[in-house]
């Protein structure tokens, strides 16, 4: 088939680009409204062609390089969901969930990707955007697949929740599989971070690793509203705690030889994840940049798709589309 080409849209950090180059395709044209998303798309990626501007202001047809592309992805901001429901509701994640659709008109790719909460499959809540996807693809000729993977079974430390909508072109469609796991024992905290514990000389790294011994729960973003980072909510850091980490806040810096690690005497002593660690728990490679201060760099971490599930979807696509 030779190369596959997609474009990809509130791109973020590059989690789901990432995988999808891991996968065999190549990008056409990325976009994020975020600058420092940008920055770290450029820094990473520098043949990238990255575009600084809204989904919402996109017009393809400034940008035909984006038109007849194989694949249109879009990992989106997470729209609301049990996780998020303390969240003031601005209807914007829907917005963009919809502008993606729309594109598809423009775009006229083979496949469509979308990626988002678990909900987005199977509740009722967002049983009209179901219904809006189907009135707007329908007749494009596209048949659809939902389907809910998690992360932790592809390899990533996390148990993680995906919902995704793939559509194709029904003279694909029916080719067309959801991803089956490749990981059958899960990847540990304490393995996947062992050795950047130990990277400053901390001699409790490897009793730690062993009390970390399971995935991580769900890393999460926040919002641009809220104060600083942290690892997620209230039973998310509960279950840190049990490996040891103080989740209320986000390190600069791995433990020295002289950190001394007793979660009975409190927080001060557990370990704190770096921005570094994080993007390691998302399945980053540990080669890959974030721009920013801390705070925005978990951010962008915390929001990604890990490039792991990006892979893994990518190339069910691609076995879908080459076919015929």
């Amino acid at each position: 088939m030779g190369d596959l080409t997609f474009v990809d849209v509130c791109s973020g950090a590059g989690g789901l680009a990432l995988g999808l180059e891991q996968a065999g395709f190549e990008p056409r044209l990325l976009l994020d409204d975020d600058e420092l998303a940008v920055t770290t798309l450029r820094t990473n990626r520098p043949q990238w062609n990255v575009l600084h501007t809204d989904l919402l202001d996109f017009d393809p047809a400034e940008h035909p390089v984006s038109h007849d592309v194989d694949l249109l992805a879009a990992g989106l901001p997470r729209v609301r969901s049990s996780a998020t429901a303390r969240r003031v509701d601005t209807g914007l994640e829907e917005r963009l969930l919809e502008a993606a659709v729309y594109l598809v008109h423009a775009i006229r790719p083979r496949a469509v990707l979308i990626e988002n909460v678990p909900e987005l499959v199977h509740s009722d809540v967002h049983r009209r955007f179901r219904d809006f996807v189907r009135a707007e693809l329908d007749h494009l000729g596209y048949a659809f697949s939902w389907f809910v993977m998690n992360a932790v079974d592809f390899g990533v430390p996390q148990s993680r929740k995906h919902g995704v909508l793939v559509a194709l072109r029904r003279q694909w469609a029916g080719a067309f599989r959801p991803p089956v796991p490749t990981t059958r024992e899960p990847m540990t905290v304490g393995a996947a971070l062992g050795p950047s514990m130990a990277a400053h000389g901390w001699a409790d790294a490897a009793r730690w690793a062993a009390q970390a011994d399971q995935p991580a729960p769900t890393l999460v973003g926040g919002s641009k509203n809220r104060g600083g980072a942290d690892l997620g909510p209230t039973r998310a850091k509960k279950k840190w705690a049990t490996m040891g980490v103080n989740a209320h806040t986000v390190g600069d810096r791995v433990p020295g030889p002289d950190f001394v690690w007793d979660p009975e005497l409190g927080r001060d002593n557990m370990v704190k994840l770096t921005v570094e660690q994080a993007a390691l728990l998302q399945g980053f490679p540990a080669t890959w940049q974030i721009a920013g201060l801390k705070t925005a760099r978990y951010r962008q971490v915390g929001h990604a798709t890990p490039p792991p599930v990006g892979k893994a979807l990518g190339r069910a696509v691609a076995q879908a589309l080459s076919v015929g």
